[in-house]
């Protein structure tokens, strides 16, 4: 049995909502098999060190008395000590690039980026009978730790980490072209509701409902 101060514990809370998104403390101690004591002293120290921050949960809950329990998300620090680089130099480069050439340049680059996910997507999608889940899958691949929940008339992508996160925050022209992208390989319009380079604790895209047998093949990527 893991020490209450092991830090590796700590780690795999981190580590888990990373990989999972926002969590309760219920949710966390269940995943992780954690008693709602040893869960609460671990959460108490990782967001002392402002890894982890806890926030009021986006839809209250209906259930029980008394006010919806806490989330628990990760902060931009503690992305930054699980991530193995944010690249500053990008940043640097594109604010080089918009003040020399101006912004168009910059959205080029963010076209160019976009369309290389395109392109591998398109293969990863191509060899999968579900498009949504397939691109779940390559995203993941990709280091987005990405994952598909259902919603009413439609599905959700949460993407619940970004490698990028950083150099969107200052140029979401990235994060709009990878939308587009998005939007291609599955044949349909997306609508982007929430990113981790603008706050959110994950990044969510709402899909309406899609014919998700038939994969799209690279060729046929359309706008």
């Amino acid at each position: 049995m893991k020490s209450i101060d092991d830090p590796r514990t700590r780690d795999a809370i981190a580590r888990s909502i990373l990989e999972n998104g926002p969590s309760t403390a219920a949710a966390l101690g269940e995943r992780l098999g954690l008693t709602p004591a040893g869960i609460r002293r671990h959460l108490d120290l990782l967001t002392a060190d402002g890894i982890l921050e806890a926030r009021e949960p986006r839809v209250s809950s209906t259930r029980g008395r008394g006010r919806p329990s806490k989330v628990f998300v990760m902060t931009d620090s503690g992305r930054e000590k699980f991530e193995h680089s944010y690249d500053d130099l990008a940043v640097a480069a594109l604010k080089f690039m918009s003040a020399q050439s101006g912004e168009h340049l910059v959205t080029a680059f963010a076209k160019s980026r976009a369309d290389d996910i395109e392109r591998k997507g398109a293969i990863a999608i191509a060899k999968s009978s579900n498009k949504i889940d397939a691109l779940a899958s390559f995203l993941t691949e990709q280091g987005y730790a990405a994952s598909v929940g259902p919603r009413t008339t439609g599905e959700e992508l949460c993407q619940h980490h970004c490698p990028i996160a950083h150099v969107a925050s200052e140029f979401p022209q990235l994060c709009e072209a990878e939308t587009e992208a998005f939007s291609k390989l599955l044949g349909t319009h997306v609508q982007r509701l929430a990113t981790i380079a603008h706050g959110d604790g994950v990044c969510t895209t709402y899909i309406p409902n899609i014919s998700k047998k038939q994969p799209l093949t690279a060729g046929k990527a359309r706008s």
